[in-house]
Protein backbone atom coordinates (compact mmCIF):
# COMPACT_ATOMS: atom_id res chain seq x y z
CA UNK A 1 0.00 0.00 0.00
CA UNK A 2 0.72 3.44 -0.79
CA UNK A 3 2.42 5.29 2.10
CA UNK A 4 1.29 9.17 2.12
CA UNK A 5 0.65 11.58 5.00
CA UNK A 6 0.93 15.30 5.78
CA UNK A 7 4.17 16.72 6.81
CA UNK A 8 3.79 20.30 8.82
CA UNK A 9 3.88 21.41 12.74
CA UNK A 10 0.62 21.57 14.35
CA UNK A 11 -1.57 19.18 12.82
CA UNK A 12 -4.14 18.01 15.27
CA UNK A 13 -6.94 19.48 13.50
CA UNK A 14 -6.61 18.53 9.99
CA UNK A 15 -8.99 17.90 7.97
CA UNK A 16 -6.83 16.02 5.41
CA UNK A 17 -7.16 12.49 6.06
CA UNK A 18 -10.61 12.69 6.13
CA UNK A 19 -10.35 14.15 2.45
CA UNK A 20 -7.17 11.13 1.31
CA UNK A 21 -9.93 8.74 2.59
CA UNK A 22 -12.26 9.42 0.36
CA UNK A 23 -9.95 9.58 -2.40
CA UNK A 24 -8.04 6.61 -3.05
CA UNK A 25 -6.91 3.14 -1.46
CA UNK A 26 -3.37 4.56 0.12
CA UNK A 27 -2.03 4.93 4.07
CA UNK A 28 -2.08 8.52 4.85
CA UNK A 29 -1.32 9.87 8.20
CA UNK A 30 -0.48 12.94 10.49
CA UNK A 31 3.50 13.62 10.26
CA UNK A 32 4.11 16.20 13.16
CA UNK A 33 7.81 17.22 13.16
CA UNK A 34 10.04 20.00 14.18
CA UNK A 35 12.47 22.00 12.13
CA UNK A 36 15.19 19.97 13.11
CA UNK A 37 13.30 16.73 12.35
CA UNK A 38 12.56 17.83 9.12
CA UNK A 39 15.47 16.94 7.34
CA UNK A 40 15.86 13.45 8.34
CA UNK A 41 12.12 12.61 7.99
CA UNK A 42 12.61 13.81 4.16
CA UNK A 43 16.08 11.87 3.38
CA UNK A 44 14.94 8.93 5.58
CA UNK A 45 12.35 7.64 2.66
CA UNK A 46 9.28 6.15 5.49
CA UNK A 47 6.75 7.74 2.77
CA UNK A 48 5.49 7.28 -1.55
CA UNK A 49 4.13 10.95 -0.99
CA UNK A 50 3.38 13.81 1.50
CA UNK A 51 1.14 16.94 1.81
CA UNK A 52 3.23 20.09 3.26
CA UNK A 53 1.56 22.59 5.21
CA UNK A 54 2.79 25.27 7.86
CA UNK A 55 5.10 26.15 8.65
CA UNK A 56 7.50 23.95 6.01
CA UNK A 57 6.40 24.93 2.80
CA UNK A 58 9.36 26.45 1.85
CA UNK A 59 12.06 24.81 4.10
CA UNK A 60 11.03 21.01 2.18
CA UNK A 61 12.39 22.97 -1.44
CA UNK A 62 15.94 22.06 -1.31
CA UNK A 63 15.11 18.24 -0.44
CA UNK A 64 13.90 18.29 -3.52
CA UNK A 65 15.60 17.32 -6.67
CA UNK A 66 13.46 18.66 -9.00
CA UNK A 67 10.28 21.09 -9.09
CA UNK A 68 7.13 21.74 -11.08
CA UNK A 69 7.63 25.54 -13.25
CA UNK A 70 4.96 26.32 -11.07
CA UNK A 71 6.18 25.59 -7.70
CA UNK A 72 9.78 27.55 -8.72
CA UNK A 73 7.40 30.16 -9.65
CA UNK A 74 5.44 30.41 -6.46
CA UNK A 75 8.33 29.56 -4.55
CA UNK A 76 6.87 27.01 -1.83
CA UNK A 77 6.23 23.19 -2.12
CA UNK A 78 2.96 21.76 -0.70
CA UNK A 79 2.89 17.97 -2.63
CA UNK A 80 6.07 15.93 -2.89
CA UNK A 81 6.16 12.32 -4.58
CA UNK A 82 9.12 9.78 -4.34
CA UNK A 83 10.18 8.71 -7.60
CA UNK A 84 11.70 5.16 -8.58
CA UNK A 85 15.00 6.14 -8.59
CA UNK A 86 14.51 7.85 -4.89
CA UNK A 87 14.54 11.27 -5.20
CA UNK A 88 11.83 13.89 -4.41
CA UNK A 89 9.50 15.69 -6.85
CA UNK A 90 8.17 18.98 -5.44
CA UNK A 91 4.88 20.57 -7.01
CA UNK A 92 2.52 23.16 -5.71
CA UNK A 93 -1.23 21.99 -6.18
CA UNK A 94 -2.34 24.97 -3.44
CA UNK A 95 -2.43 26.74 -7.10
CA UNK A 96 -4.90 24.37 -8.49
CA UNK A 97 -6.82 24.81 -5.13
CA UNK A 98 -7.39 28.62 -5.27
CA UNK A 99 -7.68 28.88 -8.87
CA UNK A 100 -10.67 25.84 -8.30
CA UNK A 101 -11.92 28.75 -5.40
CA UNK A 102 -11.74 31.84 -7.32
CA UNK A 103 -12.92 30.35 -10.25
CA UNK A 104 -15.87 28.67 -8.60
CA UNK A 105 -16.90 32.27 -7.12
CA UNK A 106 -18.17 33.33 -10.58
CA UNK A 107 -17.15 36.41 -10.13
CA UNK A 108 -14.65 38.14 -12.62
CA UNK A 109 -10.99 38.66 -11.60
CA UNK A 110 -9.74 40.39 -14.59
CA UNK A 111 -8.74 44.06 -14.03
CA UNK A 112 -10.03 44.20 -10.85
CA UNK A 113 -7.62 45.05 -7.79
CA UNK A 114 -7.27 42.52 -5.38
CA UNK A 115 -5.81 42.61 -1.59
CA UNK A 116 -4.03 39.73 -0.55
CA UNK A 117 -3.38 39.75 3.23
CA UNK A 118 -0.22 37.82 4.21
CA UNK A 119 3.57 37.02 2.99
CA UNK A 120 3.55 33.36 3.83
CA UNK A 121 3.41 30.63 1.05
CA UNK A 122 -0.21 31.06 0.90
CA UNK A 123 0.07 34.30 0.00
CA UNK A 124 2.28 33.90 -2.43
CA UNK A 125 -0.06 31.04 -4.23
CA UNK A 126 -2.83 33.44 -4.75
CA UNK A 127 -1.02 36.51 -5.48
CA UNK A 128 0.46 34.37 -8.41
CA UNK A 129 -2.94 32.73 -9.75
CA UNK A 130 -4.23 36.06 -9.42
CA UNK A 131 -1.84 38.05 -11.20
CA UNK A 132 -2.58 35.15 -13.87
CA UNK A 133 -5.91 36.06 -13.91
CA UNK A 134 -5.41 39.58 -14.95
CA UNK A 135 -6.41 40.99 -11.16
CA UNK A 136 -4.36 44.12 -10.11
CA UNK A 137 -2.48 42.24 -7.20
CA UNK A 138 -1.59 44.11 -4.23
CA UNK A 139 0.19 42.27 -1.04
CA UNK A 140 -0.38 43.56 2.32
CA UNK A 141 1.70 42.49 5.40
CA UNK A 142 2.65 44.25 8.10
CA UNK A 143 5.94 45.33 7.22
CA UNK A 144 6.09 46.04 3.65
CA UNK A 145 5.35 48.92 1.59
CA UNK A 146 1.76 48.03 1.27
CA UNK A 147 0.66 47.72 5.04
CA UNK A 148 -2.32 47.92 7.55
CA UNK A 149 -1.32 51.13 8.60
CA UNK A 150 -1.93 52.42 4.69
CA UNK A 151 -4.96 50.64 3.94
CA UNK A 152 -6.94 53.26 3.02
CA UNK A 153 -4.93 54.05 -0.48
CA UNK A 154 -6.46 50.71 -1.55
CA UNK A 155 -10.44 51.54 -0.34
CA UNK A 156 -11.15 50.98 -4.36
CA UNK A 157 -10.25 46.98 -3.96
CA UNK A 158 -13.15 45.36 -5.34
CA UNK A 159 -11.46 41.60 -4.23
CA UNK A 160 -10.35 40.65 -0.45
CA UNK A 161 -7.90 37.77 0.22
CA UNK A 162 -7.64 36.32 3.74
CA UNK A 163 -3.87 34.18 3.51
CA UNK A 164 -3.28 34.90 7.02
CA UNK A 165 -4.07 32.65 9.92
CA UNK A 166 -6.35 35.16 12.08
CA UNK A 167 -9.25 33.70 12.26
CA UNK A 168 -8.19 30.00 12.38
CA UNK A 169 -9.57 27.48 14.81
CA UNK A 170 -9.31 27.76 17.80
CA UNK A 171 -8.90 31.29 18.06
CA UNK A 172 -12.05 32.29 16.61
CA UNK A 173 -13.68 35.84 16.01
CA UNK A 174 -10.30 37.66 14.14
CA UNK A 175 -9.91 38.77 11.19
CA UNK A 176 -7.54 41.44 9.52
CA UNK A 177 -9.93 44.03 8.20
CA UNK A 178 -13.23 45.54 8.24
CA UNK A 179 -14.92 45.77 5.40
CA UNK A 180 -16.46 48.90 5.83
CA UNK A 181 -12.91 50.77 4.31
CA UNK A 182 -13.88 48.59 0.97
CA UNK A 183 -17.20 50.05 -0.31
CA UNK A 184 -16.87 48.72 -3.40
CA UNK A 185 -15.62 45.27 -2.36
CA UNK A 186 -17.16 41.81 -4.65
CA UNK A 187 -15.21 39.22 -3.48
CA UNK A 188 -14.13 38.11 -0.01
CA UNK A 189 -11.76 34.90 0.06
CA UNK A 190 -10.66 33.59 2.71
CA UNK A 191 -8.20 30.46 2.64
CA UNK A 192 -8.74 29.55 6.20
CA UNK A 193 -11.47 26.60 6.46
CA UNK A 194 -12.05 25.80 10.19
CA UNK A 195 -14.26 27.29 11.16
CA UNK A 196 -16.58 27.21 7.58
CA UNK A 197 -17.15 30.97 8.02
CA UNK A 198 -14.19 32.91 9.47
CA UNK A 199 -14.80 36.25 11.29
CA UNK A 200 -13.95 37.81 7.75
CA UNK A 201 -16.21 35.84 5.89
CA UNK A 202 -18.98 36.53 8.56
CA UNK A 203 -18.17 40.22 8.07
CA UNK A 204 -18.46 40.08 4.37
CA UNK A 205 -21.91 38.73 4.37
CA UNK A 206 -23.36 40.88 7.17
CA UNK A 207 -21.45 43.89 4.77
CA UNK A 208 -23.55 42.61 1.73
CA UNK A 209 -20.67 41.62 -0.34
CA UNK A 210 -21.94 39.57 -3.02
CA UNK A 211 -19.85 36.62 -2.91
CA UNK A 212 -17.59 35.39 -0.08
CA UNK A 213 -16.42 31.85 0.33
CA UNK A 214 -14.04 30.78 2.80
CA UNK A 215 -11.16 27.76 1.89
CA UNK A 216 -12.46 24.02 2.56
CA UNK A 217 -12.94 23.79 -1.16
CA UNK A 218 -9.25 24.98 -1.88
CA UNK A 219 -8.25 22.30 0.87
CA UNK A 220 -10.17 20.03 -1.31
CA UNK A 221 -9.30 20.30 -4.55
CA UNK A 222 -5.31 20.80 -3.86
CA UNK A 223 -6.01 17.41 -2.35
CA UNK A 224 -7.40 16.06 -5.47
CA UNK A 225 -4.49 17.35 -7.64
CA UNK A 226 -1.84 15.64 -4.74
CA UNK A 227 -3.53 12.39 -4.96
CA UNK A 228 -3.49 12.32 -8.67
CA UNK A 229 0.40 12.35 -7.65
CA UNK A 230 -0.01 9.69 -5.25
CA UNK A 231 -1.82 7.43 -7.47
CA UNK A 232 0.17 8.54 -10.98
CA UNK A 233 -3.42 8.56 -12.80
CA UNK A 234 -5.82 11.44 -13.38
CA UNK A 235 -9.40 11.46 -12.35
CA UNK A 236 -11.90 10.80 -15.08
CA UNK A 237 -14.06 14.13 -13.25
CA UNK A 238 -11.62 15.97 -10.99
CA UNK A 239 -14.53 18.84 -10.02
CA UNK A 240 -16.64 16.09 -9.35
CA UNK A 241 -14.58 14.78 -7.10
CA UNK A 242 -14.01 18.29 -5.09
CA UNK A 243 -17.96 18.52 -5.18
CA UNK A 244 -18.75 15.20 -3.87
CA UNK A 245 -16.11 15.75 -1.17
CA UNK A 246 -16.71 19.04 -0.07
CA UNK A 247 -20.15 18.43 0.23
CA UNK A 248 -19.21 14.88 2.48
CA UNK A 249 -16.76 17.13 4.58
CA UNK A 250 -19.51 19.75 5.49
CA UNK A 251 -22.07 17.34 6.53
CA UNK A 252 -19.69 15.30 8.62
CA UNK A 253 -18.15 18.10 10.23
CA UNK A 254 -20.29 20.81 10.51
CA UNK A 255 -22.87 21.34 13.71
CA UNK A 256 -26.45 20.85 13.38
CA UNK A 257 -27.90 24.20 15.84
CA UNK A 258 -31.78 23.67 16.58
CA UNK A 259 -33.14 26.69 17.58
CA UNK A 260 -37.09 27.37 18.58
CA UNK A 261 -39.54 28.18 21.75
CA UNK A 262 -39.42 26.46 24.83
CA UNK A 263 -40.94 23.22 24.68
CA UNK A 264 -40.69 22.82 20.82
CA UNK A 265 -38.99 19.25 20.95
CA UNK A 266 -35.34 20.52 20.44
CA UNK A 267 -34.54 18.01 23.02
CA UNK A 268 -35.80 15.21 22.01
CA UNK A 269 -35.91 16.01 18.47
CA UNK A 270 -32.46 16.68 18.87
CA UNK A 271 -31.43 13.61 20.84
CA UNK A 272 -33.10 11.73 17.35
CA UNK A 273 -31.26 13.62 14.67
CA UNK A 274 -27.72 13.58 16.38
CA UNK A 275 -27.80 9.74 16.32
CA UNK A 276 -29.46 9.51 13.01
CA UNK A 277 -26.31 11.97 11.69
CA UNK A 278 -23.28 10.57 14.61
CA UNK A 279 -22.82 13.57 15.94
CA UNK A 280 -22.34 14.90 19.75
CA UNK A 281 -25.53 15.63 21.50
CA UNK A 282 -25.41 18.76 23.16
CA UNK A 283 -27.51 20.30 25.40
CA UNK A 284 -26.68 24.38 25.77
CA UNK A 285 -28.80 24.72 28.64
CA UNK A 286 -27.46 21.85 30.68
CA UNK A 287 -24.41 22.66 29.96
CA UNK A 288 -24.62 26.44 31.52
CA UNK A 289 -26.19 24.91 34.44
CA UNK A 290 -23.23 22.38 34.79
CA UNK A 291 -20.73 25.54 34.40
CA UNK A 292 -22.59 27.76 36.86
CA UNK A 293 -23.62 24.99 39.46
CA UNK A 294 -27.27 26.73 39.90
CA UNK A 295 -30.68 25.84 38.20
CA UNK A 296 -32.02 28.23 35.13
CA UNK A 297 -34.66 29.58 37.92
CA UNK A 298 -32.04 30.08 40.47
CA UNK A 299 -29.85 32.33 38.13
CA UNK A 300 -33.00 34.08 36.84
CA UNK A 301 -34.43 34.57 40.08
CA UNK A 302 -30.20 35.71 41.76
CA UNK A 303 -29.00 37.70 38.45
CA UNK A 304 -32.06 38.26 36.12
CA UNK A 305 -31.97 37.55 32.34
CA UNK A 306 -29.27 39.48 31.63
CA UNK A 307 -27.05 37.44 33.82
CA UNK A 308 -28.52 34.50 32.24
CA UNK A 309 -27.70 35.50 28.48
CA UNK A 310 -23.98 36.55 28.90
CA UNK A 311 -23.91 32.43 30.85
CA UNK A 312 -25.99 31.26 27.42
CA UNK A 313 -23.61 33.46 25.45
CA UNK A 314 -20.56 32.00 27.15
CA UNK A 315 -21.08 28.56 26.66
CA UNK A 316 -22.47 29.25 22.97
CA UNK A 317 -19.57 30.36 21.71
CA UNK A 318 -17.32 27.63 23.56
CA UNK A 319 -19.42 24.97 22.06
CA UNK A 320 -19.79 26.57 18.68
CA UNK A 321 -16.50 26.71 17.72
CA UNK A 322 -16.44 22.79 17.56
CA UNK A 323 -17.87 20.62 15.38
CA UNK A 324 -19.49 17.12 14.42
CA UNK A 325 -22.39 18.46 17.45
CA UNK A 326 -26.17 18.83 17.72
CA UNK A 327 -26.64 21.34 19.64
CA UNK A 328 -29.77 21.83 20.85
CA UNK A 329 -30.42 25.87 21.98
CA UNK A 330 -32.43 27.69 24.56
CA UNK A 331 -35.43 29.15 23.58
CA UNK A 332 -34.05 32.78 23.85
CA UNK A 333 -30.61 32.29 22.00
CA UNK A 334 -31.49 34.44 19.05
CA UNK A 335 -32.17 37.56 21.31
CA UNK A 336 -28.03 38.08 21.17
CA UNK A 337 -26.34 38.37 17.61
CA UNK A 338 -23.37 37.35 19.02
CA UNK A 339 -25.01 33.88 19.39
CA UNK A 340 -26.22 33.61 15.81
CA UNK A 341 -22.80 34.82 14.37
CA UNK A 342 -21.29 31.66 16.64
CA UNK A 343 -24.06 29.19 15.44
CA UNK A 344 -23.23 30.34 11.86
CA UNK A 345 -19.47 30.01 11.91
CA UNK A 346 -19.14 26.44 11.97
CA UNK A 347 -22.76 24.87 11.93
CA UNK A 348 -25.95 24.63 10.09
CA UNK A 349 -29.07 26.31 11.93
CA UNK A 350 -32.57 24.62 11.62
CA UNK A 351 -35.84 26.30 13.19
CA UNK A 352 -37.94 23.58 15.00
CA UNK A 353 -41.31 24.64 14.07
CA UNK A 354 -43.91 23.88 16.59
CA UNK A 355 -47.96 25.04 16.46
CA UNK A 356 -48.17 27.81 19.70
CA UNK A 357 -50.74 25.53 21.12
CA UNK A 358 -48.71 22.57 21.39
CA UNK A 359 -46.32 24.49 23.43
CA UNK A 360 -46.07 23.89 27.13
CA UNK A 361 -46.84 26.98 29.63
CA UNK A 362 -44.77 26.71 32.91
CA UNK A 363 -42.29 23.30 33.02
CA UNK A 364 -39.66 25.41 35.29
CA UNK A 365 -39.16 27.78 32.51
CA UNK A 366 -38.90 31.74 33.94
CA UNK A 367 -40.35 33.56 30.79
CA UNK A 368 -43.00 31.07 29.95
CA UNK A 369 -45.38 31.31 32.91
CA UNK A 370 -48.42 31.94 31.52
CA UNK A 371 -50.65 31.28 28.32
CA UNK A 372 -50.13 35.26 27.61
CA UNK A 373 -46.71 35.22 28.40
CA UNK A 374 -45.73 32.52 25.83
CA UNK A 375 -48.58 34.12 23.13
CA UNK A 376 -46.28 37.50 23.75
CA UNK A 377 -42.28 35.69 23.53
CA UNK A 378 -43.70 33.17 20.03
CA UNK A 379 -45.16 36.55 18.66
CA UNK A 380 -41.89 38.47 19.37
CA UNK A 381 -39.17 35.74 18.64
CA UNK A 382 -40.82 34.15 15.28
CA UNK A 383 -39.61 36.37 12.99
CA UNK A 384 -35.83 36.25 15.21
CA UNK A 385 -36.37 32.32 14.41
CA UNK A 386 -36.63 33.11 10.82
CA UNK A 387 -34.35 35.15 10.21
CA UNK A 388 -31.88 33.22 11.21
CA UNK A 389 -32.31 29.75 10.47
CA UNK A 390 -31.39 28.08 6.96
CA UNK A 391 -34.33 25.97 7.30
CA UNK A 392 -37.63 25.56 9.42
CA UNK A 393 -38.82 22.27 10.53
CA UNK A 394 -42.28 21.65 11.27
CA UNK A 395 -42.74 19.69 14.40
CA UNK A 396 -46.63 18.83 14.71
CA UNK A 397 -46.24 14.90 14.45
CA UNK A 398 -44.14 12.60 15.63
CA UNK A 399 -40.63 13.04 16.37
CA UNK A 400 -39.62 10.35 13.38
CA UNK A 401 -41.26 13.05 10.89
CA UNK A 402 -39.55 16.02 12.40
CA UNK A 403 -36.42 13.64 12.16
CA UNK A 404 -37.17 13.26 8.57
CA UNK A 405 -37.92 16.85 7.47
CA UNK A 406 -34.32 17.65 8.99
CA UNK A 407 -32.50 15.28 7.22
CA UNK A 408 -34.30 16.11 3.89
CA UNK A 409 -33.57 20.20 4.59
CA UNK A 410 -29.75 18.71 5.49
CA UNK A 411 -29.32 17.39 2.64
CA UNK A 412 -30.73 19.94 0.78
CA UNK A 413 -28.36 22.31 2.17
CA UNK A 414 -25.53 20.22 1.56
CA UNK A 415 -26.25 19.37 -2.29
CA UNK A 416 -25.21 22.99 -2.75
Amino acid sequence: MLRCGLLGGRLGHSYSPAIHAMLGDYEYRLCEKTPEEVGRFLTGGDFDGLNVTIPYKKTVMPFCAELSETARRVGCVNTIVRRPDGTLFGDNTDVFGFSQMVLHSGVPVQGRKALVFGSGGASGTACDVLRRMGAEVVQISRSGKDNYENLERHADAQILVNTTPLGMYPNNGTAPVTLERFPDCALVLDVVYNPDKTELILRAEEAGVPVAVGGLEMLVAQAVYAAEYFLSRKFDDAAGEIGRITAALRRDMLNVALIGMPSSGKSTVGRALAEKLGKKFIDLDEEIVKADGRSIPDIFAAEGEDGFRAKESAQTARFAKEGRQLLSCGGGIIKRGENLRALHQNGVVLFLDRPLDALTVGGGRPLSSSTEALKKMEAERRPLYLAAADAVIPNSGTVEDAVTAAMEALDEIFSH
